[in-house]
């Protein structure tokens, strides 16, 4: 339980960071690579607020899950998104991108580490 509040918070504040560098940056860094490192560390902290422990190689599913989104980009997917539906069309995106990628795996890398050092603490404690 203690996890999933600790993922659900950590959840909470990257949306709201991500939502600030939406609405507020407008640098050549920040918002283009920053923004994309911490959506799929914000989809991995989302994923385990939901499920702690289930699913193991989870950086792995979500760099696949955003690999796949951007190469819907490529196909134009976000054209059959109703036009009335904002939200879901921006977060889709409409422009693909090879940095994006990069930035996915980064993103992903980060969150394994976090956790594997998380791990290593816990198993020194009980030591």
């Amino acid at each position: 339980m203690r996890a999933r509040l600790i993922y659900g918070a950590a959840a909470g504040l990257l949306l709201a960071g991500v939502i600030l560098i939406g609405m507020y940056m407008h640098d050549a860094f920040i918002r283009p690579f920053g923004g994309d490192i911490l959506v799929v560390i914000l989809l991995c902290c989302l994923v385990r607020a939901l499920e702690p422990c289930r699913i193991p190689m989870l950086p792995l599913w979500v760099l696949l899950f955003a690999i796949a989104v951007e190469f819907a980009q490529l196909l134009g997917i976000a054209m059959l998104i109703p036009e009335d539906w904002t939200v879901v069309r921006v977060a889709v995106g409409s422009v693909f991108s090879v940095w994006d990628l990069v930035c996915y795996a980064v993103g992903c890398i980060l969150f394994w580490g976090a956790e594997q050092g998380v791990k290593r603490c816990r198993i020194r404690r009980k030591k």
